[in-house]
């Protein structure tokens, strides 16, 4: 029997005017790219903070994505300029806490980048897929299993 194949679950953070745009434009052209990626839009990449990165490593995400418009092109002026700082912050206490900093990852996309925003998807898949299984979320499966016995031995 083989064992079953490692589908990382992968949250995407896409500002309304450019990513989540590139990210339809990927979809309109038919691109493939893998489905495992939950794409979340934001107003501004900028809205995005840190603890909502970590608080999706929380609940069980693999991996996770903030992308933003290019640099200098924010229709919020600075909000993707703040959300690199803020991603840079989280993969130094990912870092210091033992965990991989690769699994989270700022990308900068316009809209018309709609192949870019497809290869992003494929490779920070395979990147996830290489590192494996986040282990906040082991840790969160074998609680509740030792839960679930607790509560069937009573």
């Amino acid at each position: 029997m083989s064992e079953p194949t490692f589908e990382p679950r992968i949250l995407a953070y896409c500002c309304k005017y450019c990513a989540y745009a590139a990210a339809d434009l990927a979809g309109s052209m038919r691109l493939n790219y893998p489905g495992n990626i939950k794409i979340i839009q934001v107003p501004c990449s900028g809205r995005v903070d840190a603890i909502h990165l970590m608080k999706a490593l929380e609940e069980g995400a693999d991996g996770i994505c903030v992308a933003g418009c290019m640099e200098g092109e924010c229709h919020f002026i600075n909000g993707n300029i703040y959300v690199k700082k803020r991603v840079n912050y989280v993969k130094e206490i990912l870092s210091a806490i033992g965990l991989e900093p690769e699994r989270v990852e700022m990308f900068n996309l316009s809209s018309a980048m709609g192949l870019k925003f497809a290869e992003i998807a494929t490779k920070m898949t395979e990147r996830i897929q290489a590192l494996g299984p986040s282990p906040i979320k082991l840790a969160l499966r074998a609680r509740a299993k030792k839960d679930q016995v607790a509560c069937e031995e009573t």
